[in-house]
């Protein structure tokens, strides 16, 4: 069996972490989903690629995940790999010009707006409190509607499973709303950031200014997998879930937010399964008030 033997090759593998039959609601921030097969921590690049070269070997699915703070898994679980970034990919490094950093895929992106604060900084505030990790937010192109993790960026290196490591410039890689051109079955590694020199106490003023928006605007605090939904071109989802008289609506424990509409929260007993009941009866209800089909911004896994 290719599962058993994936265990077998990559249990005690020089750092490699690998966990059976894991809970993956200890995994997102929904803190909803079922089992996963296989939870696998690669601590280094070597680790990884032999890590995808079983997997693929083996013919076990795998996907790789960051903090999950995006991610409905299933209440049955997911019958692959999970694979999550470790201790290599949890690194930053300022080079000698002092305004450019290289950030591995696995660090917290709260973790990185606090240094660059730390390092006097400027041009990641917008992104206090944007929760999950780099490489999460390199792929979906994390930001505001006027400032974007993607335009910041110099490089971005990824694996390709069977091939190796790519570069990326930053003109290489078409940004857009919430997306970003780099193919979809290439793992993120790292990425370098150019930030400017700037005065500690305007960075930390302009990151309390987001943060208290978000905490007014949003139900921070909550389990929640962020905006579910993402903006037509022109248009703001929240708005229009509120204009239908959904804010509140319920299946068992998820709640479309009463805070934003394009927010659906677990209220503590939650199932995946109650979140897309919620999810489309929102669909179905903007689909015939505008005609407008609404597109997940939240991941999918073991559906």
């Amino acid at each position: 069996m290719g599962l058993f033997n994936a265990i077998m090759s990559l249990s005690g593998a020089i750092d490699t972490d690998v966990i059976e039959d894991e809970r993956m609601a200890r995994h997102t921030s929904y803190r909803i989903g079922g089992r996963a097969a296989l939870f696998i921590t690669c601590h280094s690049y070597h680790a990884l690629r032999r890590c995808v070269d079983v997997l693929t070997r083996e013919r076990v699915p795998w996907v790789i995940v960051g903090k999950g703070s995006n991610l409905l898994v299933s209440d049955s679980g997911y019958s692959g790999a999970v694979i999550t970034l470790g201790r290599e990919f949890s690194r930053t490094v300022l080079a000698e010009d002092g305004v450019t950093l290289t950030v591995g895929a696995g660090v917290i992106l709260a973790r990185l707006v606090n240094e660059a604060l730390t390092k006097g900084l400027s041009g990641l505030e917008f992104a206090v409190g944007i929760p999950g990790t780099v490489g999460g937010a390199v792929s979906m192109n994390a930001g505001l509607r006027d400032a974007w993790v993607g335009s910041l960026i110099e490089d971005v290196v990824t694996y390709k499973p069977g091939e190796g490591i790519r570069h990326y410039a930053h003109d290489d890689v078409a940004w857009g709303y919430r997306e970003c051109g780099i193919p979809g079955d290439e793992i993120i590694l790292e990425a370098t950031f150019r930030l400017a020199p700037g005065e500690k106490s305007d960075i930390r003023a302009t990151m309390e200014r987001h943060l208290a928006r978000r905490r007014r605007t949003q139900p921070v605090g909550s389990a929640s997998c962020g905006s579910v939904f993402r903006n037509p071109p022109g248009g703001s989802v929240g708005a229009m879930v509120e204009e239908c008289g959904l804010k509140g609506f319920s299946v068992g424990g998820a709640e479309v937010s009463p805070v934003h509409a394009n927010f659906i929260v677990n209220n503590g007993t939650a199932t995946a399964r109650d979140v897309t009941a919620v999810i489309q009866h929102v669909r179905k209800q903007v689909k015939e008030t505008y005609g407008v089909e609404l597109k997940p911004e939240v991941k999918f896994l073991g559906f």
